[in-house]
Formats: C-alpha cells, structure tokens, sequence
C-alpha cells in the first residue's frame, strides 16, 4: 500500500511539472537532493560510529546494568501486573535503559524481547495487555539522554553546535514520555479484561 502512496505522490507531481511548464527543474531538484542525501550520508558514517562506539563503551561498563537497576523500581509501578521476578521485567527494564542510551541497535531486539515475555503473560492471544500497550507506548515516546542520531545528521548536515538539540530533545521526550504513560494509564479503565482473563501474579 505504501508503494502505491509513494508512486501516486511522484505521479502527481510529474503530471503538474508537465501542466506547468516545470518538468526540467523538476528534474534537476531530484538529481541535487539525490546528490545531497548521499554526501550527508557520508558525512553521517563517522559521526554514528563515534557515538555508537561510545554507547558500546557504556554498554560494556556495565553503564546500562546500573542504569537498570536505577529505574527498576519506576517501571514495577508503571507495570504492576508484572510479576517482579519474572523475565518479562527484566527484558522491559534493559530495553528502556537501553533506549535512553541511544543504543537502538540492541533496544530493538529487547524490546522484542519483551513483547515474547509478556505473551507468556498473556490469556487472550489476539488482545494485547496493559502492560503491552504500555511498552509500546513507552518505546514511542522513545526517551534519550544523548540523541546520537540526531547530532549525527545535524553535524553531518554542516550544523556549528549540533549537540545544541540534548537539552531540547530532553525536554520534549520526557513530556512524550509523560503523556504516553498517563495516556496509556487513563485509556487502561475503558477496555478492562473480563475477570477470567486477567493476570495473576
């Protein structure tokens, strides 16, 4: 569906280039974005493995154990119907710290992880649970203390102080992050699960 969307978009615009006389500057836009999404995708290469090295790093200091072990105690509020000792918990625990240390390449398969993990919890296979909806709402709001990513493609986009966006980003992912669990939290009352399908600890 998404091929059709993409095709119809290029369509319409190279059928109104045709109307209006524009086909040739059209043409050239195209070529020059083309010419500039590779040279910023070259100039990302050293920035990303700079920032995904040191994440490395932080990964095997031991960095996202402790970071785990820090916010244990706020996810078992946020997902009381997990038990505390099962491996659900712990795959959610690793996969946020993980996020929020810009390491995606190793949240992503947590994060599956999890997801496994909290079928194991779950009695009606086709209807995800509160805390599966909460996860995912959390991976969305997608929370980062150094948005590697995003200074990547600002300094290889030429930008003077692309570590300029931590603070902002900060700001706005923990607002997303906020609204994400009290949205998910409010939404939990209107679609209870029938008493013979919830989860006991």
């Amino acid at each position: 569906m998404l091929n059709w969307i993409w095709f119809g978009l290029m369509a319409v615009a190279f059928v109104v280039a045709i109307f209006r006389g524009t086909a040739g500057e059209v043409t050239t836009g195209a070529i020059e974005s083309a010419k500039t999404a590779v040279e910023i995708s070259i100039g990302l290469i050293g920035i990303m493995a700079l920032w995904l090295g040191i994440m490395r790093i932080a990964e095997k200091s031991g960095l996202v154990n402790l970071l785990s072990i820090g916010i244990a105690p706020v996810l078992r509020w946020i997902f009381p119907g997990v038990p505390k000792e099962h491996p659900a918990m712990g795959a959610i625990v690793m996969n946020i710290a993980a996020n929020m240390l810009g390491l995606n390449n190793a949240a992503t398969p947590l994060g599956i992880k999890a997801m496994e993990e909290l079928q194991e919890l779950n009695p009606t296979r086709e209807t995800a649970t509160d805390a599966m909806v909460m996860l995912m709402a959390i991976n969305t709001a997608s929370v980062q203390l150094i948005p590697a990513t995003v200074i990547g493609l600002m300094a290889a986009a030429g930008a003077n102080n692309p570590t300029a966006v931590i603070a902002p980003t900060l700001i706005v992912t923990a607002g997303s992050l906020i609204v994400a669990i009290i949205a998910a939290r409010l939404l939990q009352p209107l679609f209870p699960m029938k008493e013979e399908d919830e989860v006991t600890d």
